[in-house]
């Protein structure tokens, strides 16, 4: 579609001009001589852009761009003046032109400014329609969960969008707390405002409140430049704030003070500024317990607990299985290029038999590789096998080929070695109090080869009194 472009102006030779310096571009071009001749075809037509003359007869040009942006904003104006009027031009901006061109103005000067107005035009819509296609998918019912447990979660979520209370989600390791954070935000009142989330498992102490809060040029090593913290960022919109139960005590203080008092201040900042934003936090962890033994501030608890969700771990909800594998199937197919499109009986009791402790990630991550192993249209048990306790093939999954027996071999051999790695790790690890730097000492290995080893099989430290195997989604 051709863009479309209104020239308003009483003077016959502007109009001329603009016609033979535009015509070379994709644009269908109008022109009338009369600003209120121009508001009529502006009703009856969709432009893009109008480009305006500021004085003319009847109606002059900035009653005619005030009355543009009241009824079509998304159409961008340029002004044409003469060097008199400047002072004019300049307050055309104020009212909402996209720029101003003096007379006589140099042909390649008009090109630009329309060029730039359309660029403007594109970059909008496409952030508009990206901010549609992302508020789609976080709608309630594109995220997948039939069972009577995630229904329940869904209520929950549909009564707190809305209001702007501060919720905290609880859950396992990969039960999809983001999504539900995301799903929160996309149907609240500030949607059209960012989302930010910040891993706090992933930064030291130091970066953490340089991350949330900013610093300033020169308030630590390195501090090259002035840096805006993650709580500017999210001004107007949402902050999650995901594994808040790994944050240190001193970091804890700073962060109740911000949600009391709604300011901060920058690290090595004086100034005080003020945050706007709403709080998700998420944690795997329970905090209570940490309350208790001293190692999670009770008063920030109490303000980040205002309404909690509990997600429910995978296992809990089996019947979601199903429908959960077919969807990352479709989507793992479309990404690799693929046509598998089911799973056979014995894939699918595998699946359903599982206890998932990676939660929906691992099964997802179970999926994109099985997409991946498969060499016809079904993904069958012998493709399933980075789960961890299961057969590489069942009864209903014997290989039929000799291609398929090749391919289950190899799988085995794989599996066997992964087995032996994770006991290694395990081990390593249960005989150092959970340490993993004196496990990977005392094996011999180095620490980032052994904590390498700990993220392949989802292995995460713990308190050395727990007996049960700890392993999660990364």
């Amino acid at each position: 579609m051709s863009v479309k472009i209104l020239i308003i102006d009483d003077e016959r030779i502007i109009i001329d001009s603009c016609f033979r310096i535009l015509k070379s571009g994709d644009y269908q071009l109008d022109a009338v001589q009369d600003g209120f001749e121009g508001l009529r075809k502006i009703d009856e037509n969709h432009y893009d852009v109008v480009i305006l003359d500021i004085m003319m007869p009847k109606i002059d040009g900035l009653e005619v761009l005030r009355r543009i942006r009241e009824g079509y904003p998304d159409i961008d104006v340029i002004m044409i003046t003469g060097l008199s009027q400047i002072e004019t031009a300049v307050k055309s901006m104020k009212l909402g032109a996209f720029d101003y061109l003096p007379k006589p103005f140099d042909p390649d000067e008009l090109k630009l400014v329309v060029s730039r107005a359309l660029e403007r035009r594109r970059l909008l819509w496409e952030n508009l329609n990206l901010k549609t296609e992302v508020g789609a998918k976080y709608r309630f019912d594109n995220i997948i969960g039939t069972s009577p447990q995630m229904q329940s979660v869904f209520r929950l979520v549909a009564k707190c969008a809305p209001t702007n209370s501060t919720v905290m989600l609880t859950g396992e390791s990969g039960t999809g707390k983001e999504l539900i954070a995301r799903a929160i935000h996309y149907n609240s009142l500030r949607k059209d405002k960012p989302f930010i989330a910040v891993d706090c498992n992933a930064l030291s102490e130091s970066l953490l409140e340089s991350e949330l809060f900013g610093h300033v040029k020169g308030a630590f090593t390195g501090a090259v430049t002035n840096k805006q913290g993650m709580l500017e960022i999210a001004e107007g919109g949402t902050l999650f704030l995901d594994e808040i139960g790994n944050i240190s005590l001193a970091t804890q203080a700073k962060l109740l003070r911000v949600v009391q008092e709604r300011e901060f201040k920058a690290v090595g900042g004086t100034k005080t500024q003020a945050a706007n934003f709403r709080l998700i936090t998420a944690t795997n962890k329970n905090l209570k317990a940490m309350v208790a033994d001293g190692r999670f501030r009770e008063d920030l608890f109490y303000r980040i607990n205002i309404f909690p969700i509990a997600i429910p771990p995978l296992r809990d909800r089996r019947d979601d299985i199903p429908a959960l594998a077919f969807h990352f199937l479709r989507a793992f197919n479309e990404e690799v290029g693929k046509n598998v499109t089911e799973f056979s009986e014995g894939a699918m009791g595998v699946l359903m038999n599982y206890d998932w402790p990676g939660n929906v990630r691992e099964l997802e991550n179970t999926v994109q590789r099985a997409v991946i192993l498969a060499t016809d249209s079904v993904i069958r048990a012998a493709h399933l096998v980075n789960i961890d306790g299961t057969s590489p093939w069942s009864a209903v999954d014997i290989p039929q080929t000799g291609d398929e027996l090749k391919q289950v071999k190899k799988l085995a051999r794989e599996k066997s070695v992964e087995n032996i790695e994770k006991l290694f790790v395990l081990d390593a690890l249960k005989r150092n109090a959970w340490n993993a730097t004196k496990s990977a000492e005392e094996t011999g290995m180095q620490r980032a080869n052994f904590q390498a080893l700990m993220k392949k099989y989802n292995i995460r430290l713990r308190e050395p009194d727990c007996d049960s195997d700890e392993s999660g989604a990364p």
